[in-house]
Parts: C-alpha cells; sequence; structure tokens
C-alpha cells in the first residue's frame, strides 16, 4: 500500500521454467538477490525464504510432502508453503511468503 492507501502492483520475476521443478519438489532460485524456495505441489507454485527460521537450512534442498508441506534437511521444521506457518519445530517462526504465477511456461515471483 502507498501511504495514500491505493495498492501497489507487485512486479513479477522469471526465476524458472515450469518444466525445471518437477512435481513434488523444491529448488532454491534467487530473486533480485534473495534466495527464494520455489515449490511446485501437484502443479501449483509457491515460493518461500529458502532459509528455515531456525537454523538457516536450505529449503530449497527439503522434502515436500503431502497438504503443501516442506520439510527442513537439516532438522526437521516443517512449513506450509501457502501461509510460511510453521507445522513442526525446531522452528517457531513462519516464513515469508512470495506471490507466484506461471505465464508461458515461466514461473515469476513477485518482488518489491
Amino acid at each position: 500500500m502507498t501511504p495514500d492507501g491505493l495498492a501497489v502492483s507487485a512486479r513479477f520475476v522469471p526465476v524458472a521454467a515450469v518444466g525445471d521443478v518437477p512435481s513434488g519438489a523444491a529448488v532454491t532460485v534467487e530473486v533480485t538477490g534473495r534466495r527464494v524456495a520455489l515449490v511446485n505441489h501437484g502443479g501449483s507454485f509457491y515460493a518461500v525464504d529458502d532459509g528455515c527460521t531456525h537454523a538457516a537450512g536450505s529449503l530449497g534442498e527439503g522434502r515436500v510432502g503431502a497438504g503443501c508441506l516442506l520439510e527442513c534437511p537439516w532438522h526437521g521444521a516443517v512449513f506450509d508453503v501457502r501461509t510460511g506457518e510453521v507445522w513442526r519445530g525446531p522452528a517457531r517462526k513462519p516464513l515469508r511468503t512470495y506471490q507466484v504465477k506461471v505465464a508461458d511456461g515461466a514461473v515469476l515471483v513477485a518482488v518489491g
């Protein structure tokens, strides 16, 4: 939102081709200098900060499970990639999430 209450439209940046992220997988991509975990869950794409909020393990190397859940490979913290919510510790702080859209075979993540 701008100071006058108007909505600001997000700028979307292409980060991967749809085929680069198989269903049930997560990968790490860079979005304007920030590491982001990009997840394909049944053909729907989600993006969250790559670093686990517990000990900064790379979530792009994590395991994608049922219910849009992503498990950190270091200590097993589990997050819902739709909301960033912690489902299982040791993490306590939720992840930042990003808007994602697919256009012309590319996956785009919102910045700004």
